[in-house]
């Protein structure tokens, strides 16, 4: 069978040792085929989000027999029904909503007012939802993966005690089981998650009203989204952070540009501050904060408070500890190359094994580890999964930051070009951001890209695919771009990087 010339390259290349395990004593097996008839399945998936629900496609394209469990009703997982759809969807509605209050009379659209109708805003979203998981069964059925509603455990590592959601109980074989039950809301010392007043993001996609004042406990990606939603909204959104940066992972430089964009939005920062304690006992929410190095203490108040702190990987319940799977002290399940945990027959991926907790990584997880157990060779490289923070603008960045690349002592290059400086961007009165690219200085590989500008998630991807093949930033900047395209922005950065812009 023919194979791509990426994966050809790649096919003896793993997965990065900063984010998995590999020690002798762990073992897999490859299965190929099923016997007609049989009740046992090659593969069984613990999990339908995106790194299952993927898994279990492709094992079934590959022949292999699945069947994928899933606790909640709908497939998905957190990333399609409370988390990376539903936010992007209230992320598009809110920006619309306050493009119209601010920025349509720049462009001659005049209108008397302009009001919020949530419930409709909220019904869209939904649908949405609605639309995708639908999607997804539909899928399954295509592709002939078998579905079981319920909560899965292990009984062994060939079986699956499932609970449906009808109250029943079953026993589920495979050959080969794969663990993607995802992560779950990092909870705090002191604070109680009521889902009303103290809120998850599960919460915060799903609020009544308004909040006059919100209150962000974390300042990554998902704290920084969801407070956008409501600020945009007209909440006072207050956002603490016990770090001295927010998104601490994004290049320093983009991350202040980032930072200044979002207080012109009337966000408001607390960093370096730690919350000591949420008390609910009255009408509001009153949070009680002090300095990260210790001091005095103040208080905050808020109509709605939410806690995003991160996520930790969802694996207490399964029955990991009854066969003997190997995990870390923050819960993860310790996997090989192959995604195979110290139990043979049982491999994990997605949020539930080291690395970014992205549901594209999960998915190409998915892919790579089912390809293993087909026989084949999978591949994912660490190194060049994209991140985005989906917020006006867009950051989306690739690689590695300029304090890495330093840490690294590598004599590098930097490129950078402003939007301002963009035709595209100009025309459309949406220039505030930039691209930034870094290469070594020798060679001119590209090291990382990091962009800030609207839809930077979806120009991220043409460095993506350079990083991938080892390019050079003169690749990109001899490459031709239509113009005018917020994309000639990434080749004048390339130009800058090796050379010298055109337009700049």
């Amino acid at each position: 069978m023919a194979i791509s010339t990426l994966a050809r390259r790649k096919a003896t290349t793993f997965l990065s040792s900063r984010f998995l395990y590999s020690t002798s004593k762990y073992s897999f097996s490859l299965t190929r085929g099923y016997a007609s008839g049989s009740d046992e399945n090659d593969v069984v998936v613990i999990g339908g989000g995106p790194g299952g629900y993927v898994a279990a496609i492709k094992a079934a394209q590959l022949g292999l027999k699945t069947t994928c469990i899933e606790k909640r009703g709908t497939l998905g997982g957190t990333c399609l029904n409370v988390g990376c759809i539903p936010s992007k969807a209230l992320l598009h509605s809110s920006h619309m909503f306050h493009e119209a209050q601010h920025s349509f009379a720049n462009h001659g659209v005049k209108f008397s007012s302009v009001e919020v109708d949530l419930p409709a805003m909220m019904a869209q979203k939904d649908k949405a939802v609605s639309n995708l998981t639908r999607g997804i069964e539909g899928l399954f059925k295509k592709n002939k993966v078998n579905y079981v509603k319920g909560y899965g455990k292990l009984l062994s590592p060939s079986e699956v005690s499932v609970d449906t959601i009808d109250g029943d109980n079953t026993v589920v074989k495979g050959k080969n089981i794969i663990i993607a039950t995802g992560s779950d809301v990092k909870s705090l010392p002191g604070i109680t998650i009521d889902e009303k007043r103290v809120v998850s993001s599960t919460g915060a996609l799903a609020l009544g009203e308004i909040p006059k004042k919100l209150v962000v406990i974390g300042a990554g990606y998902i704290g920084l989204e969801m407070g956008s939603v409501w600020g945009r909204l007209g909440s006072e959104v207050t956002v603490v952070e016990f770090a001295a940066d927010i998104v601490p992972t994004m290049d320093g430089e983009v991350r202040k540009q980032f930072q200044r964009a979002l207080e012109k939005q009337k966000m408001k920062f607390m960093l370096k501050t730690k919350v000591v304690s949420v008390d609910t006992a009255g009408d509001g929410v009153k949070l009680t904060l002090e300095p990260a190095s210790g001091g005095d203490q103040t208080i905050l108040e808020a109509d709605v408070v939410l806690v995003s702190a991160g996520r930790v990987p969802f694996t207490s319940g399964l029955g990991l500890d009854k066969i003997g799977v190997e995990t870390d002290k923050a819960g993860r399940i310790l996997v090989n190359k192959r995604f195979a945990s110290n139990v043979p027959g049982v491999y994990a991926i997605g949020d539930v094994i080291p690395g970014p907790m992205l549901a594209h990584k999960a998915e190409e997880d998915g892919v790579a580890c089912v390809e293993f157990i087909a026989g084949k060779e999978g591949h994912v490289d660490y190194d060049m999964v994209p991140g985005v923070v989906y917020t006006h603008p867009e950051v989306a960045s690739v690689g590695k930051t300029e304090e890495q690349v330093k840490s690294l002592g590598v004599d590098y290059r930097v490129g950078k070009f402003p939007f301002l400086a963009n035709s595209r961007a100009k025309a459309i009165d949406d220039a505030e951001g930039l691209v930034k690219i870094l290469a070594e200085k020798e060679s001119d590989k590209i090291l990382g890209v990091h962009i800030m500008s609207p839809n930077a998630g979806e120009l991220i991807h043409e460095a993506v695919l350079a990083l991938q093949y080892g390019a050079s930033s003169e690749d990109i900047a001899r490459t031709c771009h239509a113009h005018p395209t917020m994309s000639e922005a990434l080749k004048e950065a390339a130009m800058a990087t090796y050379d010298k812009p055109i337009h700049m």
